[in-house]
């Protein structure tokens, strides 16, 4: 490429046409490796994404780009002398091989996060201190990703290029005309590189934002292939954090619609009784072959990685139509024990987490419950302790209360099997009624099981099947350690899960299987059993 000009324009030019080639290249690597959530996007459609692409990837890179455009375009005569050249390379390599690696990583989390990463990620895991280390156990699990981000660098310091070539005359008018010349070339070749990071020139033209990539998609998960992270990364820098838009006063809104309704009396039959809430992490009901049964039979459209939950589903309250209403773990709890969905960001890292709010735990103290919140990671992780703190939970038990054999799983928490026998045993301590909800953890990346676990349970065609099986598993040694326990006669145990996680089946893999998760209620006298079709989350 211009092998025949030096020219400090043509070789910048060059290089930007290297990176835009490379973004290309990652962006058909993405669509290879998740191909699973895109089984409806056809080659002709393939090729409209990655067209649209460019325009992202063109913004990424002169952004990436501009401390290294600017030594290339200012018409300096030191542009020629080698070590000018060498710190203008470095400004270009070191920003673009990062945003390379990080569009890279993405490929990985885009299939726990179901789009690209934004600035909201730092946030998410500001008080988790493991990451390198799952940073680096995914390095090695996802080595395909890893081989291809190093062939990317090891392309861009091959191809790109350092050496060029500036004459001036020394002295007189033509030396004027020279610095003239170049500052115009400079000025146009800006104006240029604007119009390319704002992605279109006109007074009606508003700079590109991520939600420009809805108009080369037919569904909103497209998107994904469309943009870049370095682009969602910058891009999300500009936004603010979630406010009230304020859009009726208290007074004004009664008028329109109350959301505080008065419901019917309801029979008493549940007073009293402790509550038990389980948060099975990834639990999709893709994987619970209960909730994939062919109708009025005892046979299952997929394969089942939950024999003991679709014994106890079998037994339960459970619902034809149930949702998650977050994509993340994190999104979680303020869903499930308070009803508040995550907003534009996480709930747990917007300004009004620091609101009082309500949740099942706060409202069963005021009638006398004991409460209890049960994590086996390490304590602060994702901003769960604080959140049940100030959801009214009494008490938080995470890796440091946490009694029992060493169980860490090396990456995120306490084994599920350990944990879940350790809650068990802390039920037992707690004074009656209680309200008490464990999340489970080890059905999570980076799908590892325990070493004497290992070719134990299904291992399916993903790398989670297995981790199902081994939790599900745990919750049978849960079940069968709490029926020995006086409480459990007395308690409901309400089951979901956070989100879903590693969908393949094509009845799954559409913007309503996404959010799939199952939604039960289980009494140990089985009375209240049965499948209804109403729509829950």
């Amino acid at each position: 490429m211009f092998k025949g000009c030096k020219s400090p324009l043509a070789v910048a030019a060059c290089n930007i046409l290297i990176l835009m080639l490379l973004y290309s290249l990652s962006r058909l690597f993405f669509y290879f490796i998740n191909r699973d959530f895109f089984i409806s996007v056809s080659g002709d459609h393939l090729w409209e994404l990655c067209l649209g692409g460019m325009r992202f990837d063109l913004t990424a890179v002169l952004y990436l780009s501009s401390a290294y455009l600017i030594m290339m375009l200012l018409p300096l005569r030191l542009r020629g002398n080698r070590h000018y050249m060498n710190t203008a390379w470095w400004l270009l390599a070191i920003p673009n091989i990062i945003g390379m690696l990080v569009n890279c990583a993405d490929m990985v989390y885009f299939r726990f996060t179901d789009r690209r990463t934004t600035c909201t990620f730092f946030s998410e895991f500001a008080h988790d201190d493991n990451l390198l280390n799952i940073l680096l156990t995914s390095l090695w699990q996802y080595w395909y990703v890893t081989l291809f981000a190093m062939a990317l660098v090891a392309i861009f310091i091959l191809l790109s290029r350092k050496e060029v070539s500036v004459e001036s005359p020394a002295t007189g008018g033509r030396r004027a005309g020279w610095y003239v010349l170049h500052t115009v070339v400079m000025c146009v070749t800006v104006y240029f590189i604007v119009i390319g990071i704002r992605g279109g020139f006109g007074r009606y033209i508003r700079p590109l934002t991520i939600s420009n990539a809805l108009q080369y998609t037919d569904t909103p998960q497209e998107t994904a292939i469309v943009l870049n992270t370095p682009f969602t990364l910058l891009k999300s820098l500009e936004y603010e954090p979630y406010s009230n838009p304020h859009y009726y006063t208290d007074e004004e809104l009664e008028t329109v619609w109350s959301p505080v309704t008065c419901n019917p009396p309801v029979s008493d039959s549940l007073s009293g009784r402790n509550i038990v809430i389980i948060i099975l992490e990834s639990f999709s009901t893709e994987f619970i072959g209960y909730l994939n049964r062919v109708q009025d039979t005892d046979s299952f459209l997929s394969p089942s990685y939950t024999p003991f939950l679709d014994s106890l589903l079998s037994c339960s309250r459970t619902y034809s139509h149930s949702y998650a209403t977050g994509r993340k773990s994190i999104d979680a709890m303020p869903s499930v024990l308070s009803s508040i969905p995550m907003l534009i960001e996480p709930y747990i890292v917007t300004p009004y987490s620091t609101n009082a709010v309500m949740s099942i735990a706060s409202c069963l103290r005021d009638e006398g419950y004991a409460t209890a919140f049960y994590h086996g990671a390490p304590n602060g992780s994702m901003g769960f302790q604080a959140y049940a703190r100030s959801a009214g939970f009494e008490h938080y038990f995470g890796m440091d209360e946490y009694d029992g054999p060493s169980a860490f799983d090396g990456t995120w928490a306490v084994w599920d099997e350990e944990f879940l026998q350790y809650f068990a045993r802390s039920l037992s301590a707690m004074e009656e009624p209680f309200c008490s909800a464990v999340f489970t953890a080890s059905s999570h990346h980076p799908f590892k099981v325990p070493d004497r676990y290992e070719g134990v349970f299904p291992k399916g065609t993903q790398p989670i099947h297995q981790c199902i099986g081994y939790t599900d598993n745990a919750l049978r040694q849960f079940f069968a350690s709490a029926k020995k326990q006086s409480w459990y006669g007395n308690t409901l145990f309400v089951i979901t899960a956070d989100h879903t996680n590693q969908l393949s089946l094509p009845r799954y893999t559409n913007a309503d299987g996404l959010f799939r998760v199952p939604v039960a209620f289980y009494l140990p006298d089985n009375s209240l059993a049965g499948m209804s079709d109403m729509i829950v989350s």
